[in-house]
């Protein structure tokens, strides 16, 4: 039987202080730096903070840019340049506004970048989305002069040849949402299943979504009659852009064995947001 929970989101989603991050805020990590939270909800009369952290033992200089990416049918995210942005997209943009773009971070210091949003009153009630991305700006090594290089240190390689040094650059990017007026979402699941293959096994089920908003928000799927989840998925999003999302997630030998017979399939909000259900549907796998 299939259960369809509609929501309502509500018109004030954070202070106008600003964000409070909790110590259970989610977090995101990617070489050296550490972000957190992983996502910003604005309703549009505040602003909010994110805080970068450098993890590592050496100072980091990181960059920040603003873009665009749309949501397919598979949760992939493609980037969309900005020639090609729609009214929505181009009014996200046009509206949020972050600072500083560019951080120098020494080892074990927190930065807060400072996010604010204002949709104009021409603009109608909606979701509005921009995606900010945070990467690594690789260090240069100084360039020593040629009377200075030891003769030992001379290079081996044919006088006509070429060397490239690759230097990885490392980012995370994560999404600015902001809300404009009371918006209603409806979500709903279907079609879930044990996928068996060559290259291994995995859970599959489609997520339905309707109305301006986008959905977000973690699968469990119980057996029947326990009370603890046999698999999870953390931070499942599902962009107005797109009607439906179908996830494929791998699963282990053990999960496999235990996603067989009568199960719930949940999508609820996620634990630190108090953990809601959202829909859910039940099956026999």
């Amino acid at each position: 039987m299939l259960s369809i929970a509609p929501r309502r989101i509500a018109g004030l989603l954070l202070a106008a202080a600003g964000l409070t991050l909790m110590p259970t805020a989610p977090a995101a990590a990617q070489g050296d730096l550490l972000v957190a939270p992983t996502r910003l909800v604005l309703d549009g009369r505040g602003g909010g903070e994110i805080i970068l952290s450098n993890i590592g033992s050496e100072e980091a200089t990181y960059r920040i840019t603003v873009g665009l990416r749309r949501m397919t049918p598979d949760g992939e995210l493609d980037p969309v340049d900005e020639t090609a942005a729609n009214v929505t997209e181009r009014a996200a943009l046009d509206m949020v506004r972050y600072a500083p773009r560019r951080v120098l971070l020494p080892p074990g210091q927190p930065q807060a970048i400072r996010i604010s949003a204002h949709p104009g009153p021409e603009l109608p009630d909606g979701e509005y989305r921009v995606h900010l991305t945070f990467s690594a700006v690789p260090k240069v090594a100084p360039v020593v002069p040629a009377a200075a290089t030891p003769a030992a240190a001379a290079p081996t390689a044919n006088p006509g040849g070429f060397s490239i040094n690759l230097i990885p650059v490392y980012g995370i990017t994560m999404p600015i949402i902001v809300r404009k007026g009371q918006l209603a979402v409806t979500a709903g699941l279907s079609n879930p299943k044990v996928v068996r293959s060559a290259g291994g096994a995995t859970f599959e089920v489609d997520i339905t979504r309707s109305g301006k908003a986008s959905l977000y928000g973690d699968v469990l799927v119980r057996r029947r009659g326990d009370k603890d989840p046999a698999f999870v998925v953390h931070g499942i999003g599902v962009y107005p852009e797109i009607d439906h999302r179908h996830g494929a997630f791998p699963l282990s030998a053990e999960q496999v064995t235990l996603l067989h017979g009568p199960v719930t399939v949940e999508f609820r909000d996620p634990a630190e947001k108090g953990g809601a259900l959202i829909a859910s549907v039940d099956t026999a796998l």
